[in-house]
Parts: structure tokens; C-alpha cells; sequence
């Protein structure tokens, strides 16, 4: 078998895992992938927990016992969850360590009910990264309009931050800016700026669905020749002004005083059309300094067939450009799209975090010793 995933490394771009349970650490399964399969750091959302608690392995223990404590939902999904977390970066940190602080790292992500509201995102960030306690963690933060000057603030005092749910191209120019404000607040405290990392996780797939799905209601020849490219142009055009930003001068400050980029993250690269190859995200997505975080079945799919060709971003940008022209001379908004993404990413995680919350309180309830 071809080693696609080496290929992909050795191409600049870091393997991620996007899913975490706590069966995948005891089980050794982690472990096995960062030995096997070239994967350098982990990701989690609510979704990913609801699933991994919901099944049930290995929680059963530590539910019981947070059930006799008689602790409140809140505090045992947080306690489980940071766990999770804790043990996922310990079986990482020899990659933490081997990549000076740029890989191994594990994402735990705030509360989604605090999208849209500042000051909580900020408590809710400097806690987790209390308990966690642990250097290779990366805290997940929307880039909602109320999560941009959270991300200033985090990265202000040294936090580590994994801003999430980016659509749009001017939404993440907010959040490389956000990102260099933070880092010039943390340069003004005296911080190690060395010690701070970022990444920007740019989502894909969910933008060939929207607007696959308006391209299919128009129904011309012209729309559906367009079908399966928009995701791949937003996210090619994203590293554009990746490049843009990281050589300003105002970057240039920063990198003297031992700032490190923020890199920009492929997120949702699990392909939902199957009509489009499983590896579309992967293999036309390749650029040095990125981050893929994939489900297992496209890391997997990756391996088995994965056609790493080189870079694939780098001089596409005019035919990036002319797709999205092309879908505005359609009359798609692009605007409206990418609203109605983060709209409905924040909704979808606050549903599975309610859902979560509900199934626990039901375990916990289950539990709870008897009284007398």
C-alpha cells in the first residue's frame, strides 16, 4: 500500500484526528494511530462527545461515582469530558514534544451555549485550560461575532486557542486579526510568545452542501457544472489571505519577538456527497503549513487511496476567484451562505450538547445510590 499519509506529511500539512473517545485511549487505538497512520493531534466538538459518552464505554465508573458525589450535570459533563482530554494530550506529548509545541495537541472546546456571548467564552476558556492542565491543549472558541474578542483576550494571556466554525473569507480575516491582537497583548504582559499556538479551523464540506443544494433548485446546465467546487474555492482563497496576513509587517513584528503563525485548519473534510471521491477534501486541499483534522473513515480512506500530488492550493486562487463569481452571477449569495453555516454549526453543537446534558442527567439519576 502506498503511504499517502506520510506523503501528506511530509507535504507540510498536520494529521489530525477529528473524534476522540475514551475506548480509542484505553484501548490503545490513539496510540496505534499516531504510530501508524502519521496522525500529530486530536480535535473534539459537542457532537464528538455526545456520541463517545452516549455509547457508554468506559464511562460507567466515573458516572457512578459522580452520581454518589451527587455533582451537578454541568460539573460531570466537564469532568468527563476534561478526562478525555487530559489522558488524549498525555498519549500525544511525545509528539508535543518532538515538534517543539506545534503538534500533539488536543482540542476541548467552550461550552456552545456561550457562542455568542463574550465575557462567559472567556471564563469558560481560562477554566478548561485549569483543568486540563496541560500544555499541548488547544481551547476551541467560535468565530462567532461575540467569540472574536474572546480569542484576543485568550491569546492575550497565553492560552493556547483553536478558533472554530470559520465560513467565511472575511470572518477569518477577523480571526487572523483577532489572533494578532491577542498576541501583541500577550507580547505587552511579557509573555513567551513562543509558547502560544493557534490554529484557524476553516469548515468545508458544509459549503458544497448549502450551495450544491441551490445549484440542484436552479437546475441549469451552468449550475450543475458548478456543483462540488465551492468548498474547495472558499477554502483555497482562505489560504490566500493566510499568506497575505502572515507576510505584513505587522506579522513581521510579531515573528521577531517569537510569535508563531496561526495555521490554518481543514475542518469538515468528510465528504457528504457521495457522488464526489471520499479523499476530495484531502487531496485537493494540500498546502505546507495546514492542518487536516479527519473522521476516521477518511483518514482511513486517505491511506488506502489517497492521491497526494503535491500542492494543490498554491496557484489556483483566479480559478478559486471565478467559481465564486460564477456562483454570484447565479444569483447565490455567498453572504447568505456562509451566515446561515455559522448559524446553523453553533446551533447543531448547542442541540448536541443539550442532548448530552440530558442523557448524562438521566445516567446519573440512574446511579445515584439510594438515600438512608
Amino acid at each position: 500500500m502506498t503511504d499517502a499519509l506520510k506523503r501528506l506529511s511530509d507535504e507540510g500539512v498536520a494529521i489530525w484526528l477529528d473524534d476522540l473517545s475514551r475506548k480509542r485511549i484505553t484501548s490503545g487505538n490513539l496510540a496505534e494511530l499516531i504510530d501508524q497512520q502519521h496522525v500529530v493531534g486530536v480535535t473534539t466538538n459537542p457532537s464528538i462527545f455526545q456520541k463517545a459518552i452516549s455509547s457508554g464505554d468506559g464511562y460507567s465508573q466515573q458516572l457512578a461515582d459522580l452520581a454518589t458525589r451527587k455533582v451537578t450535570v454541568d460539573e460531570a459533563i466537564r469532568m468527563i469530558t476534561t478526562a478525555d482530554v487530559r489522558d488524549a494530550a498525555d498519549v500525544l506529548r511525545p509528539v508535543f514534544d518532538a515538534t517543539g509545541g506545534q503538534d500533539g495537541r488536543v482540542s476541548i472546546e467552550v461550552d456552545p451555549r456561550l457562542a455568542h456571548h463574550t465575557a462567559p467564552t472567556i471564563a469558560e476558556a481560562k477554566q478548561l485550560a485549569w483543568l486540563v492542565d496541560r500544555p499541548n491543549t488547544l481551547i476551541k472558541i467560535p468565530a462567532t461575532k461575540a467569540g472574536l474578542p474572546a480569542i484576543t483576550e485568550v491569546i492575550g494571556l497565553g492560552i493556547s486557542v483553536n478558533v472554530t466554525l470559520i465560513f467565511s473569507l472575511e470572518r477569518y480575516r477577523e480571526v487572523m486579526d483577532a489572533y494578532l491582537a491577542g498576541l501583541e497583548k500577550a507580547k505587552a504582559a511579557g509573555l513567551d510568545l513562543s509558547k502560544i499556538r493557534s490554529v484557524a479551523s476553516f469548515f468545508v464540506s458544509r459549503v458544497d452542501s448549502e450551495i450544491d443544494k441551490r445549484l440542484e433548485q436552479l437546475g441549469t446546465d451552468g449550475a450543475k457544472a458548478l456543483k462540488g467546487k465551492a468548498a474547495l474555492a472558499n477554502a483555497r482563497l482562505a489560504y490566500q489571505a493566510y499568506e497575505e496576513v502572515f507576510s505584513s509587517e505587522r506579522w513581521a513584528a510579531l515573528d521577531k519577538s517569537g510569535a508563531n503563525k496561526q495555521r490554518p485548519l481543514w475542518a469538515s473534510t468528510g465528504v457528504k456527497d457521495p457522488a464526489y471521491k471520499d479523499t476530495l477534501y484531502v487531496d485537493e486541499l494540500v498546502a505546507p503549513g495546514t492542518v487536516n483534522t479527519m473522521p476516521e473513515a477518511t483518514l482511513q480512506a486517505t491511506a488506502d487511496h489517497g492521491q497526494i500530488t503535491g500542492d494543490t492550493v498554491r496557484g489556483t486562487y483566479a480559478a478559486a476567484q471565478a467559481d465564486l463569481d460564477a456562483l454570484a452571477a447565479l444569483g447565490i449569495s455567498y453572504d447568505d451562505v456562509v451566515q446561515l453555516l455559522e448559524d446553523e454549526g453553533v446551533e447543531k453543537f448547542e442541540a448536541s450538547w443539550n442532548d448530552l446534558l440530558k442523557s448524562t442527567e438521566a445516567e446519573l439519576a440512574r446511579l445515584a445510590p439510594s438515600e438512608g
